[in-house]
């Protein structure tokens, strides 16, 4: 189970097998979505209506961009910035998912409260992805020029992206869009675990059996189902987020279309609406939510499964000792 279970008997598993089943979950995530995500912050940067009635669109459609990254770009061009994006998945999953396990067992502890309360999954949940979120900004931002840039590449790898960023931006800028994402980040992972929670207990509901048997299909849809609610809830901010990443990295854009620089946060917002309309605040939602479906049902399935794995292990060699 995902958070402390006080009924659960038996082997422990220690801080760092959490860590070690979160990176594992994220490391084998993030290879699968890859190409959604990049698709996903192209869209996101598009000033340009995604219409194919605008002849200035670059991307108008999922397909029609995926084939025009194929042509323009080739295949590999889907995997770009994947090495930031790697670390920053694995290291996100080891640092919510332990922190995630560190609430709800002080919670349940340390309070009245059911550390399996939805509830109580919702603030903790939130309060474990700002906690990862601060430690993984550098790596998002770096992760975001990566996918953003085109060809002639601006970076030639992370080595580089890194010093050139540090040279010409100075050191805060690695943490660029920091600001929507800890407004973001909060409700989406809270109601990430908070829809976890409740999906879990329906599906139980729908499909009455054993609990331990047919888990691994319930913690799939369960998350995924979990993944697509939190995303379309919270989807503006993560727009706004990549708009700011990339501000400074202009000329890298140019070939995409119109480029657009924002003063901040608030700036964003406003010019996004004058310039975009509503509609502007939801480019890229179509390949994010496949995105949030596939990275969060996988995510929340790979973690139980490495953490039940985890814990027969021990439980195995217990016995045999």
């Amino acid at each position: 189970m995902v958070g402390y279970d006080p009924r659960a008997e038996g082997p422990v598993l220690s801080t760092t097998e959490i860590a070690a089943a979160g990176s594992v979950a994220g490391m084998v995530t993030r290879a699968m979505i890859s190409p959604l995500d990049l698709i996903k912050i192209r869209f996101q940067l598009q000033i340009e209506q995604l219409s194919v009635k605008n002849p200035r669109a670059k991307y108008h459609g999922i397909w029609q961009g995926c084939r025009c990254i194929f042509t323009e770009e080739g295949l590999p061009a889907f995997w770009k910035g994947h090495l930031p994006a790697q670390l920053l998945y694995v290291t996100f999953g080891a640092v919510q998912f332990v922190s995630f396990e560190m609430l709800t067992e002080f919670v349940h502890t340390s309070t009245p409260y059911d550390s399996r309360n939805a509830a109580v999954h919702f603030v903790c949940g939130g309060l474990a992805a700002c906690t990862a979120s601060l430690a993984c900004q550098p790596l998002d931002t770096l992760r975001t020029r990566f996918a953003a840039q085109g060809e002639p590449k601006v970076y030639r790898n992370l080595r580089h992206a890194v010093a050139t960023m540090y040279r010409t931006e100075g050191p805060l800028t690695f943490y660029r869009g920091l600001t929507p994402t800890a407004i973001a980040v909060f409700p989406y992972a809270g109601l990430q675990f908070f829809f976890y929670n409740i999906f879990k207990q329906v599906y139980l509901w729908a499909f009455p059996a054993d609990p331990d048997t047919k888990g691994n299909i319930r913690n799939l849809v369960s998350g995924s189902c979990a993944g697509v609610l939190s995303k379309t809830i919270t989807y503006p901010f993560d727009l706004f987020k990549k708009r700011l990443q990339v501000g400074g990295f202009e000329q890298a854009r140019t070939p995409f279309g119109q480029v657009r620089s924002y003063q901040g946060f608030l700036d964003c917002i406003v010019k996004i609406g004058q310039d975009e309309g509503a509609r502007g605040y939801f480019k890229g939602l179509s390949p994010s939510l496949l995105k949030a479906a596939v990275s969060t049902g996988f995510t929340l399935f790979c973690y139980e499964f490495f953490c039940n794995t985890l814990l027969s292990l021990k439980e195995s060699t217990e016995t045999g000792d």
